[in-house]
């Protein structure tokens, strides 16, 4: 410990300084977190009393109700035509996609069923050959034997 005491002091003074700080900092946050809790339920029922006069508002005379309608109406019509292109592009889509799809099964059943009349044909032939073959040679043994 020091003789003359300043450095107590001192640590003293700045410990008190920090404990002020703290607290002052501990307050700031209370208050901002009142604050806080006051403001958002203040700030909501500014804004849902904003939307309910948009709302309100175009119809409270006769010329602006009926510009409204006007707007509400095309606006309806508008989103209805777009949903009908859009209906519309799609059954295009689907029957073009239905109708290449049959084309390219018939042709690939046709090139199988072609396919197969040909090794028939070619079977056909071939055993029409051998067993005019083998005719031919049971013949030509009958008559060694007779």
């Amino acid at each position: 410990m020091p003789a003359n005491g300043t450095k107590t002091a001192s640590n003293t003074a700045g410990k008190t300084a920090q404990a002020e700080r703290r607290n002052a900092t501990a307050v700031a946050y209370v208050r901002q977190t009142a604050e806080r809790s006051v403001d958002v339920p203040v700030g909501a029922v500014l804004t849902a009393a904003d939307r309910v006069t948009e709302v309100v508002e175009p119809w409270t005379s006769r010329t602006a109700a009926q510009r409204e309608l006007k707007t509400i109406r095309t606006q309806v019509t508008r989103e209805f035509n777009r949903l009908e292109r859009r209906g519309t592009s799609a059954r295009r889509k689907a029957t073009q996609r239905a109708r290449t799809t049959r084309n390219r099964f018939r042709r690939d059943l046709t090139q199988r069923r072609r396919s197969v009349e040909r090794t028939l044909k070619q079977n056909r032939a071939q055993v029409t050959r051998r067993v005019r073959k083998a005719r031919t040679s049971v013949q030509e043994r009958v008559t060694t034997f007779v």
